[in-house]
């Protein structure tokens, strides 16, 4: 089983941003356990982090036909952008949203989302442990 795991603008600072709310777990860090986390469940991942709308959008469009499912963390994207939601629509292949932190208890403009428009589940407020959740929701579905 192939998964790609996405994460959005600043996702490459974890650690540093807003450790209170973020945690102190590095991107590094988070990818090599989650690296670990999926072999021992027989999946190969493939990570990608991009600040860049566009690159995003991109590597969604390409997944298509090459994985069999999608753990997407679109960060600020989640709450403004069509065009991933669109990508996701495009791609056809079965997605879990994850969020570090609650993004429904926070400010108004982070309670909408369009990613969940599309994802089958939503992931939120575990901190860096919700991508395991997410691996494990997208397992279980896949294996159906």
């Amino acid at each position: 089983m192939k998964i790609l795991i996405i994460n959005g603008p600043n996702i490459n600072m974890l650690g540093v941003r807003e450790p209170e709310k973020y945690g102190v777990v590095t991107y590094k860090e988070l990818v090599k356990k989650l690296s670990h986390y999926c072999r021992e469940r027989g999946v190969r991942p493939t990570f990608f982090q991009s600040n860049y709308e566009g690159a995003i959008v991109g590597r969604i469009q390409k997944a298509r036909n090459v994985y069999d499912g999608i753990v997407l963390n679109a960060a600020a994207y989640t709450h403004t952008s069509v065009a991933i939601l669109d990508a996701l629509r495009c791609a056809c292949l079965p997605c879990v949203e994850v969020h570090i932190t609650d993004i429904s208890s926070r400010e108004d403009y982070r309670k909408k989302s369009f990613v969940s428009e599309y994802a089958f589940t939503v992931i939120k407020g575990e901190g860096t442990n919700g991508y395991e959740k997410a691996v494990d929701a997208l397992i279980s579905r896949l294996n159906g």
